[in-house]
């Protein structure tokens, strides 16, 4: 039982999680400032690769803690350049992974190694063994890992709602889903430019293959923007992993889909980068195009999820009652608390490190298609394209030295 503060309701210091935070970008600094503000955890130390970043996230910290009087045993908040540093701590319990995605894997698997729980950004991987890889040391070691598709937890409870809709059948058989999300990455083609003293370039790019800096992948000092990294094939897989992570991942738990996936990719026969369609063994059809967010066509009815909206057709099914015996949702408002609930009670989260994976995985498949131009079957329990070296060829890649998995 968590010991309060009786004036605000802090934890006492030998009760509350003691995180480190591997990777401090904007989305990262969000995630930093509601743990400094959570009653029963505390931030011990910061890593990141700008100096500007880094000294901002030690500053945010202690700033924070300074008007929370009960945190009479605050000594500072570290910061480190290399996360491995921050690992060897025995102090530190969990960690937070807000890394560009070709930073994820090998971190949070070195985090799993040392004992510590992870909450690790999306889209989990960048390759799908590197995913597969992931689940393997959390489970190994016993670890809580939250993958943070918030859309399970926030916005209103609308995609939780839609998923019990549809599970529960008020919609019938659900015949196609359509994802609307940016296109695949590209290979990078940035001109190399001066970078700027106090950023440790090399480590950025890490097991990426070489190549120069340029403030567009990393910009200088602190920023307020989300870096175009993300559409580069290098780093991570543009629009389609990007927001594809999230509403792909609705797509997936509401079609029971958490432990599997499609078993048949087809890219458009005109070279677009929009209109790839998935195939379940259930012959549901997912096609990644259509209004931002989520369209659920089934034989009973439409219906269109996103963070703002929430609509059928026709409209009586939003009225629908889901009984005590039906299908719910686990119950979490809040991702962050589901996680660190999920560390005190050691079940795991609502976004689980496989659940993460799989749904990385359809990114992964589809960029897949749109790269090599042609149909692939998918095998969802091996893990692997159906007689097809040349795809399987791409399930991993190869770590720059003197990274590896």
């Amino acid at each position: 039982m968590i010991l309060s503060s009786p004036a605000k309701g802090f934890a006492a210091a030998s009760e509350r999680i003691r995180l480190g935070f591997i990777g401090i970008g904007i989305q990262s600094r969000g995630h930093l400032k509601r743990f400094v503000t959570t009653a029963d955890t505390q931030v011990v130390a910061v890593c990141d690769v700008v100096t500007e970043r880094r000294e901002d996230s030690k500053r945010i910290v202690e700033e924070g803690y300074a008007k929370q009087k009960e945190m009479s045993s605050y000594k500072g908040c570290a910061a480190y350049v290399d996360f491995r540093e921050l690992l060897a701590r025995d102090d530190i319990d969990a960690v937070v992974i807000g890394t560009p995605d070709h930073w994820h894997a090998i971190p949070a698997i070195a985090a799993c190694q040392a004992g510590k729980d992870v909450y690790c950004e999306k889209p989990l991987s960048l390759t799908i063994s590197e995913g597969r890889a992931m689940v393997q040391a959390a489970r190994a070691k016993e670890r809580i890992f939250q993958t943070g598709s918030q859309q399970r937890s926030e916005f209103g409870g609308r995609f939780r709602r839609a998923v019990e809709l549809i599970r529960n059948g008020h919609l019938g058989e659900i015949k196609v889903v359509r994802i609307g999300v940016g296109g695949p990455a590209v290979t990078c083609d940035l001109p190399t430019e001066e970078c700027p003293a106090g950023t440790d370039w090399n480590f950025w790019n890490g097991p990426s293959p070489e190549r120069g800096y340029n403030a567009i992948l990393c910009p200088k000092g602190l920023h307020n923007h989300f870096p175009a990294w993300r559409n580069y094939r290098e780093y991570a897989g543009g629009g389609l992993a990007d927001m594809g992570a999230h509403h792909f991942d609705i797509a997936q738990w509401a079609l029971g889909m958490d432990n599997s996936g499609p078993v048949k990719i087809e890219p458009p026969e005109d070279n677009a980068k929009t209109g790839l369609k998935y195939t379940y063994a259930n012959g549901t059809v997912m096609y990644h195009g259509g209004p931002s967010g989520c369209t659920f066509e089934g034989a009973k009815g439409t219906l269109y999820v996103d963070r703002n909206k929430l609509e059928c057709n026709p409209a009586n099914i939003l009225d629908a009652t889901i009984g005590p015996d039906e299908f719910h949702v686990d119950a979490s408002d809040n991702h962050h608390r589901n996680w660190v609930d999920a560390i005190r009670s050691r079940k795991k989260p609502i976004c689980d490190v496989e659940i993460g994976h799989r749904s990385a995985t359809v990114c992964e498949l589809g960029q897949i298609g749109y790269d090599l131009g042609r149909s692939l079957q998918w095998d969802p329990v091996k893990e692997l394209f159906v007689n097809d070296d040349e795809a399987n060829k791409l399930l991993s890649r190869v770590q720059r030295a003197p990274w590896k998995l």
